[in-house]
């Protein structure tokens, strides 16, 4: 008994398989005749769209930005060059340190300044003494030639050795001062507060006059020279934002402003430098990090807008789908400028300010199909 219940269970089980394939087989059959008959030219499909996937035309200002990149330069650096000769003793700063304004980076040898000074005293000394000899003659030769002891000849003789001793002691003045200008110039200082980029002398070296020493930057400002086509300059205007963003940092931005704009193209170019400053108060751009960024130029008056994922490209031709008396129509269209961060870009040919563009991406579309867009209440029945 109970083998014969399990073979009739058998049997309805596959009963029942047989009754799904056909019924499955059945729903795939509808569909590839339809197919079929869509492809030998019978009706097309006519396609619906809701409100979310249709673009209109709309009046808009568009952010207008323009391009710049270049490479980063601190604003304030300087070389700090020998202004005496000398072997140099002791070097208190390296690489990569902070300095501030005046800090001892260096000593050279003092001894040959020190002699020379000690010369150039003893001689202003020595001038001083011979001012006061010519001063006392030429006052006993102005008695003697009022008393008609001398001659006029002899007081005038008198009256230019005082002149050219006077000469002599302002002469020896200033060595002195050179010699004691030199001796403290022995001493290197830092001219400005910032970070020691390059040493370039050693203890023991013998620099000249007008060796480079060190160079300082200062990294708390920032600069970038950005080469703009001439056309572009009059729309810049000094202190216009920049964005930027520096090789290394992924997706951090740096803000910046327009600071300075060259009044003369460069040479064998029709572009001409302009200069944004960047704020770097952590210090964390160094010079030399290459920057692309845009220039935000001031925004002009409304213009027709659509978003730019309605916008298509197709050999070279730029067109756009619209749903137009129940049909889809293709429409060439002129662009202007784009507005990437808003996704809209102005459209320069004439569409009826009622078009419903198609905003989104739809594949095989075909010219003059049925098309049709579906209210909000209106739903599609399940089946």
């Amino acid at each position: 008994m109970s083998g014969w219940f399990t073979r009739r269970r058998m049997a309805g089980a596959i009963l029942g398989s047989v009754v799904l394939a056909g019924v499955a087989g059945g729903i795939a059959l509808r569909v590839a005749n339809k197919v079929a008959a869509e492809g030998r030219g019978g009706p097309p499909v006519t396609l619906e769209f809701t409100s979310a996937d249709i673009a209109r035309i709309e009046p808009r200002q568009l952010a207008r930005w323009l391009p710049v990149s270049g490479t980063l330069q601190p604003v304030n650096q300087t070389t700090v060059k020998a202004k005496v000769s000398g072997e140099v003793l002791h070097v208190l700063a390296r690489e990569g340190e902070s300095v501030r304004a005046g800090q001892v980076l260096a000593r050279l040898d003092t001894a040959d300044l020190e002699a020379k000074l000690t010369d150039r005293i003893g001689a202003l000394e020595s001038s001083r003494a011979q001012l006061a000899l010519a001063e006392k003659t030429r006052t006993q030769n102005h008695a003697l030639l009022k008393q008609g002891f001398i001659s006029q000849n002899a007081y005038d003789s008198a009256e230019s050795n005082l002149s050219v001793t006077q000469g002599s002691l302002k002469s020896y003045e200033a060595q002195v001062q050179l010699a004691r200008n030199a001796l403290r110039d022995a001493v290197v200082t830092s001219p400005l507060t910032g970070t020691l980029a390059k040493r370039h002398v050693q203890p023991g070296e013998k620099v000249n006059f007008d060796s480079p020493l060190f160079t300082i930057v200062d990294l708390g400002r920032m600069e970038l020279q950005a080469m703009v086509p001439a056309n572009d300059i009059p729309e810049i205007r000094i202190a216009m934002p920049v964005e930027l963003s520096i090789d290394g940092f992924g997706a951090r931005t740096f803000a910046g402003s327009v600071e300075r704009i060259n009044p003369t193209t460069e040479a064998g170019t029709r572009a001409i430098l302009v200069f944004v400053q960047i704020p770097n108060p952590d210090a964390a751009l160094r010079g030399g990090m290459f920057a692309t960024g845009r220039i935000r130029l001031a925004e002009g008056a409304a213009v027709p807008t659509l978003p730019l994922a309605a916008i298509r490209t197709e050999a070279g031709q730029t067109y756009v789908w619209s749903v137009e008396g129940g049909r889809l129509a293709r429409r060439s269209v002129a662009l202007g400028r784009r507005d990437e961060a808003a996704a809209l870009v102005e459209l320069n040919s004439t569409l009826p300010a009622d078009a419903q563009v198609l905003a989104a991406r739809f594949d095989n579309l075909k010219e003059g199909g049925p098309a049709v867009l579906r209210a909000p209440s209106e739903t599609k029945p399940a089946g």
